[in-house]
């Protein structure tokens, strides 16, 4: 009797790689925090089912459905892979808990990572504000505007009914950092704004041509000038260039938020500088003082600025001059500044006027009471009078008939 033994048997697959695969070792538990790609498996008014991997579906509760816009959720349908963020891998029903909300962020932190190094403008809505600056949101992300990077706040109001205003609009921003572990998103509205007026200026540049005229809005007052915009970008009035007289500084004359008219002076399109004058579109004092001014005349004038030897003075027109400190009050000051100062409204005359050499200088000594011109005036309408009038010259004639006829008779 024979045995047959199959000694050599030939297993379809081997042993080892058939135990292995009836385990996943890869497999892990989700976990709190954890952003996992899953695919939509049921959606009800209430809620989603997805499928994560894991043991068990996960659901979407209501109130994440309800943070959803509503054409979104309406874009969501069966079999569509969506990134969900585990909120509670079990709670209390034994239920794995995960929002698609959540999960949408982690592409948000990857496009506002992509933005700080691109530098790309983005729009967002303000939400609220803090003593800090503006909340925001863009996109499922909340982020923060520092009260130094918001330019559409007006500061010239109450901060905080400035600050109300704002909530609702739309702003134009730049990402400037990014910090996903901490949850920090921070935007620049001034830096997009510079980005905005640099673009600005050179289609300005390209339409203007020296020698235009155009209306504007003064942005800023410094030592040197005043900026003022001229459809959105800024342009600059050189200190020498607001008005005929000396001005220290653009505020003695203008304010921020004025509207003016402006003469484009300069453009330098290599720099994108844009140079404007004032004093361009007034006209020149000097042009009509000879036949305006005389020497002697009494002028009412404004201090613009006192020196050790003096004070300069401006007329109403723009015409400015000197008034020595050997002209003011009797002549015996040694020096001006406990006499006059800036902004005072003097009375003077004029003690010489030159207008070839645009200069006028001013005296106090010669009587600058008006009561006393009107006087002068008085005394030398009365003078020409006893000369001239043809009454004062009938006074001389004899009214008395007798002496008139007895010469008559010699």
């Amino acid at each position: 009797m024979s045995e047959q033994h199959d000694s050599n048997p030939v297993p379809d697959e081997n042993f080892e790689e058939m135990l292995a695969s009836s385990f996943d070792f890869s497999y892990s538990p989700p976990r709190r925090g954890e952003i996992r790609e899953a695919t939509i498996l049921q959606i009800d008014e209430r809620e989603i089912i997805v499928d994560l991997g894991a043991k068990q579906d996960g659901i979407v509760p209501s109130q994440d459905l309800d943070r959803m816009e509503d054409s979104f959720r309406e874009s969501l349908e069966a079999g569509a892979s969506i990134p969900v963020y585990v909120v509670n891998p079990r709670d209390q029903n034994d239920n794995l808990i995960v929002s698609i909300n959540m999960g949408l962020q982690r592409y948000d932190w990857e496009k506002a990572r992509e933005l700080l190094s691109s530098q790309d403008p983005v729009d967002v809505k303000v939400s609220g504000y803090n003593k800090g600056g503006a909340l925001v949101r863009w996109n499922r992300l909340e982020g923060f505007i520092p009260s130094s990077h918001l330019v559409s706040a007006n500061m010239a109001m109450d901060r905080r009914e400035a600050m109300s205003e704002l909530i609702g609009s739309t702003l134009s921003v730049k990402v400037i950092e990014v910090d996903q572990d901490r949850r920090r998103l921070i935007f620049s509205e001034r830096e997009a704004q510079k980005e905005w007026r640099a673009k600005r200026k050179q289609k300005l540049l390209a339409e203007l041509s020296v020698g235009d005229v155009v209306n504007g809005v003064v942005t800023g007052l410094r030592d040197f000038g005043a900026f003022v915009n001229i459809g959105g970008a800024d342009g600059l009035i050189h200190v020498s260039e607001l008005a005929w007289h000396r001005v220290d500084h653009p505020r003695d004359i203008l304010a921020i938020g004025d509207k003016i008219e402006v003469y484009v002076l300069n453009l330098d399109r290599e720099t994108n500088r844009i140079a404007l004058s004032r004093k361009r579109l007034l006209s020149d004092p000097w042009d009509e003082a000879q036949y305006r001014y005389h020497e002697g005349q009494l002028v009412e004038g404004q201090v613009t600025n006192v020196v050790d030897f003096g004070a300069f003075v401006a007329l109403g027109d723009g015409l400015e001059g000197l008034l020595h400190l050997s002209e003011m009050g009797d002549g015996a000051l040694k020096e001006p500044y406990s006499y006059v100062q800036k902004g005072d409204q003097l009375s003077l005359r004029i003690s010489h006027l030159e207008p070839e050499k645009r200069r006028v200088g001013f005296t106090q000594r010669w009587g600058t009471e008006v009561g006393e011109e009107e006087d002068e005036q008085d005394e030398f309408d009365e003078g020409d009078a006893g000369v001239d009038s043809p009454d004062a010259a009938d006074d001389e004639s004899p009214e008395n008939p007798e002496v008139s006829s007895s010469d008559e008779d010699d």
